[in-house]
C-alpha cells in the first residue's frame, strides 16, 4: 500500500472486536470503541480526496478519482494557471482534524508546524518634555521619536509608558468530536457508530443471526498508521470495513477496478492481536 511519508506517528489506538468464528461465516459482528478510536474514524471525512489518492495509491481507488489525480499529474505547465501550484491539488496539506484531539487520535503524519515567528519587538511611545506641566502637551503620544507637539511645538522625545495592554488569548483545548469519559462507542462492520447499550448489542447480534454465542470471540486489535490506512481504504470501497481490514477478508468482487480487486492485507495479522475466549 502507497506511504506518503517517510515517517509514522508512533500513537496506536484500540478497538475490541466481537468476532462471529464459524468457519463459514467468520466476521466482525461489532466493535467497542473509545473516544479517541471513534475520532479517528470520524476524522476519515476531514482527508481531502487528493490526499487520500496519494495515501492509498492511484491504482487501488475505485471509481474515477484516480483518473483526476492522473490527469492533473500529467498536466503540462503552459496549461496550468502561473500562479497555481499542482501541489495545491495532489498534495492538499492534511491540517489537525477538528473530530481529532491530537496526539491522542490521529494516526496519520501531519506537517511539521512551521517555524514561530519571532515576537515584534513591543512598540516605543513618546510624550512631549512638557506634558508634566501643561495640559495640552499631555494629550498627544507619538510612535515616533521627535515628532513636533502639537500643542507648544517642541519634541516628542520622552518614553512613554504603556499600561492596560490586552493579555494574549489562549487558544482552547483542542477536545475532538465526541464525549468521553465513561461513555462507550459501538462500530458496526460498515462503520454506523452509536453508543453502545445492552439494547442495540441484542439488535446487532440478532441483525447477523448470531444463536450460538459460544462461537463468539473477543480480540482486542491495535489502529497505528498502516490499520489506519487499510480502514481509509476499505472505507472507500467496502461494506464490510472491519472485517476486510482485521480477519484479512477481500473485498467483494463487485468493486473491481479495471478488473483486479485491490486487496486490503495478505492474510491475517497476528503481531498486534489478542485474543481473548
Amino acid at each position: 500500500m502507497a506511504a506518503a511519508a517517510t515517517t509514522t506517528p508512533s500513537n496506536t489506538l484500540t478497538m475490541k472486536l466481537l468476532v462471529d468464528s464459524r468457519p463459514l461465516r467468520q466476521r466482525v459482528v461489532f466493535a467497542e470503541a473509545g473516544k479517541d478510536t471513534v475520532d479517528f474514524l470520524f476524522s476519515l471525512l476531514s482527508v481531502p480526496a487528493g490526499t487520500s489518492v496519494k495515501l492509498l495509491g492511484k491504482e487501488s481507488m475505485v471509481g474515477c478519482t484516480g483518473n483526476l489525480y492522473s490527469s492533473a499529474e500529467r498536466l503540462e505547465d503552459p496549461y496550468v494557471q502561473p500562479d497555481a501550484a499542482k501541489d495545491d491539488i495532489l498534495c492538499a496539506a492534511m491540517m489537525p482534524p477538528p473530530a481529532a484531539a491530537r496526539p491522542n487520535s490521529w494516526v496519520f503524519p501531519l506537517p511539521e508546524p512551521a517555524p514561530a515567528a519571532p515576537a515584534p519587538a513591543p512598540k516605543k511611545f513618546f510624550n512631549c518634555f512638557y506634558s508634566y506641566y501643561y495640559s495640552g502637551c499631555s494629550r498627544y503620544v507619538a510612535e515616533v521619536s521627535g515628532t513636533r507637539c502639537p500643542s507648544c511645538s517642541n519634541q516628542m522625545s520622552r518614553d512613554a509608558n504603556l499600561i492596560g495592554s490586552p493579555s494574549p488569548v489562549a487558544k482552547p483545548e483542542r477536545k475532538g468530536f465526541v464525549q468521553g469519559g465513561m461513555v462507550v462507542y459501538t462500530v458496526t462492520d460498515d462503520l454506523v457508530i452509536s453508543p453502545m447499550s445492552n439494547v442495540s448489542t441484542i439488535a446487532l447480534l440478532n441483525a447477523c443471526g448470531v444463536r450460538d454465542f459460544g462461537t463468539l470471540q473477543e480480540r482486542t486489535v491495535q489502529i497505528g498508521y498502516k490499520e489506519g490506512l487499510e480502514i481509509l481504504k476499505a472505507s472507500l470501497q467496502s461494506k464490510t470495513v472491519l472485517t476486510d481490514v482485521f480477519l484479512g477478508k477481500k473485498p467483494p468482487s463487485s468493486m473491481k477496478n479495471g478488473g483486479s480487486t485491490p486487496q486490503l492485507s495478505n492474510g491475517r495479522r497476528h503481531d498486534s492481536h489478542t485474543w481473548r475466549a
